[in-house]
């Protein structure tokens, strides 16, 4: 491609919205423009390396045995309302009506509709199973989008949907999505892991997140190196303690004046104690009804592990109202002694005697609480967040953390959506059972974005080449001088007939002007003619990369290129 005729407006000011480097990357390497809140066109550098991801998406897709298709954007409600989706999904779910005052959707993921698809087409065991893919746009109505393609409004996807007779063949597919992901993203060049992660609005049973690491990730993770074991905050596993009873005497109870007293800092200050001995009461509202969360006062409630362990579909902290409702006092003084809600603890807690607790009484807390004696705990569960000095849940290893950015999903569905939806077959003996169901979804953009807060410097974006939008950038210094021009021809041409995807930058610029530019967008290989070199039959090539400079002569430029871009680096 001639840099002349290419729609390419690049720039040198950093674009006062964007904090993040992918964003305004993408924007000075003139990749996208926003059109509107959350919203953004893909200009042809942009689009080429988005071209690239499904390339390689579709190849290992394929080679993982699923098929392509092409599913609606735009879904009625019935289905959404079959799923208990309608009202459960939230406000990010767009919903409009025609001219016929019938409901519908933008599709944020297409469960519904592929579930819909195959139950219609699939009746009997003979047919299963089966992996249906497709390349998509979504739109998902963000409440705060930022950081450009990162976390946007309308984005391109790739979700697979996998449909098996039972539990067993659904983790063989679990398995090939699995395998297939991280076949994907090492082909994109990426330092990525696979992370244990929550199954969230999708549901299912099983999941893991691909974070591509980044220190600017939004994403929090936590590893550990002696046994591989990775997951992400929402779904870090804490083991339960050893043994289950206090260790030692139980005091008298005893309660105490706190005037203003409310927060953990405040209780710990005023009562001269160490977080740990201070048991927070936290009341939830679960789907409308009051829970009781207790956890212990230096650590941190897990909201995705509490809604888990009790089945809800909504939670919430509890308003005023509710609080008033089931502790008789203000926020601030609950606990646990005599309260009007279901009690559940952390883990942690079985190891806890002679805590300070709220009295649920305003300006005043209990010393010496001891669950058993005192009240009753309906059952315990790992409710916190992980700390980097608790120990690995499956070695006992040391846990480190990390920043990732999540580019793809795999979930284990189960049968969710076939026995909401009836999406059934018959077995070998004739019996209806339900189809089991995988979900399997990568961002497109976001592995884009992702893949240049991994790969940049200051002068620009630094591609690794399966994602490099051309391979080589050929720099003539001077176009007005003729052999400069007719040298850099030459080389462009005959790497055009190799199949070398090239941009000849035929501008009538300053040489530093080109360079900036060709730093800007990424470009792997940069071919340099000059006259100095050109005198002697020779030509400059720079790897973007390491900077790497090698002074060869025109007849070796070519194959010079041709090896290292079929050695991928």
């Amino acid at each position: 491609m001639r840099y002349s005729e290419m729609f390419l407006p690049t720039g040198r000011e950093v674009p006062s919205d964007a904090e993040l480097a992918s964003h305004q990357l993408m924007i000075r390497a003139g990749m996208i423009r926003k059109l509107t809140s959350g919203i953004y066109s893909y200009l042809p550098l942009g689009y080429r390396v988005i071209r690239k991801v499904e390339q390689i998406i579709r190849e290992e897709m394929n080679r993982a045995g699923a098929q392509e298709v092409f599913l609606p954007m735009v879904q009625p409600a019935e289905l959404w309302q079959e799923s208990g989706r309608w009202v459960h999904y939230g406000k990010e779910l767009l919903r409009f009506r025609d001219r016929h005052d019938r409901e519908y959707c933008l599709g944020p993921t297409h469960e519904e509709v592929i579930t819909d698809l195959v139950r219609n087409g699939i009746k009997t065991y003979r047919q299963l199973p089966r992996n249906l893919y497709q390349i998509q746009t979504k739109f998902r109505d963000e409440i705060r989008p930022r950081f450009g393609v990162m976390r946007c409004r309308e984005f391109g996807m790739k979700d697979a949907y996998s449909f098996d007779a039972d539990e067993a063949g659904a983790e063989i597919s679990y398995r090939k999505m699995f395998e297939a992901y991280n076949r994907i993203f090492t082909r994109c060049g990426l330092n990525f892991r696979p992370v244990e992660a929550d199954s969230g609005s999708i549901g299912g049973s099983y999941s893991h997140e691909y974070m591509v690491m980044a220190d600017s990730g939004e994403d929090a993770v936590c590893f550990c190196n002696a046994c591989q074991y990775a997951a992400n905050l929402e779904k870090a596993e804490i083991a339960g303690p050893a043994g289950d009873q206090p260790s030692g005497p139980a005091l008298p109870l005893e309660e105490v004046h706190t005037p203003g007293v409310r927060t953990i800092e405040e209780v710990c200050a005023y009562l001269q104690v160490a977080q740990q001995e201070v048991v927070k009461t936290l009341i939830f509202s679960a789907d409308g009804e009051p829970v009781a969360v207790l956890i212990r006062g230096d650590h941190e409630v897990n909201e995705t592990k509490v809604r888990n362990h009790l089945g809800c579909d909504a939670l919430d902290l509890a308003p005023d109202e509710m609080i008033f409702k089931v502790t008789r006092s203000p926020r601030g003084f609950a606990g646990a002694i005599g309260i009007k809600a279901r009690i559940i603890a952390d883990y942690s807690l079985k190891e806890t005697y002679n805590c300070i607790m709220g009295a649920n009484r305003e300006d005043y807390h209990l010393r010496n609480v001891n669950p058993g004696r005192d009240f009753k705990v309906e059952g315990y569960a790992d409710l916190r967040v992980i700390r980097e000095t608790d120990p690995c849940p499956r070695c006992g290893g040391e846990i480190h953390f990390a920043r990732g950015i999540e580019v793809g999903h795999v979930f284990k569905l189960g049968t969710k959506y076939s026995k909401a939806m009836k999406a059934a077959y018959l077995d070998q003996n004739g019996r209806e059972r339900m189809m089991v169901m995988g979900c399997y979804g990568i961002g497109i953009g976001r592995t884009v974005a992702a893949a240049i807060e991994q790969n940049h410097d200051a002068d620009g974006i630094v591609w690794p080449l399966p994602l490099a939008p051309y391979h080589v950038i050929i720099t003539p210094v001077n176009v007005k001088e003729r052999s400069l021009s007719e040298a850099a021809e030459g080389i462009y041409r005959s790497l055009l007939e190799k199949g070398v995807e090239v941009i000849l930058d035929d501008r009538d610029e300053r040489a530093g002007v080109k360079f900036k530019d060709a730093d800007l967008i990424g470009i792997p290989y940069r071919v340099t003619i000059g006259p100095k070199n050109l005198a002697e039959g020779k030509a400059e090539t720079r790897r973007r990369r390491t900077g790497e400079v090698a002074i060869l002569s025109l007849s070796e430029v070519e194959a010079f290129l041709m090896d290292r871009i079929r050695e991928g680096i």
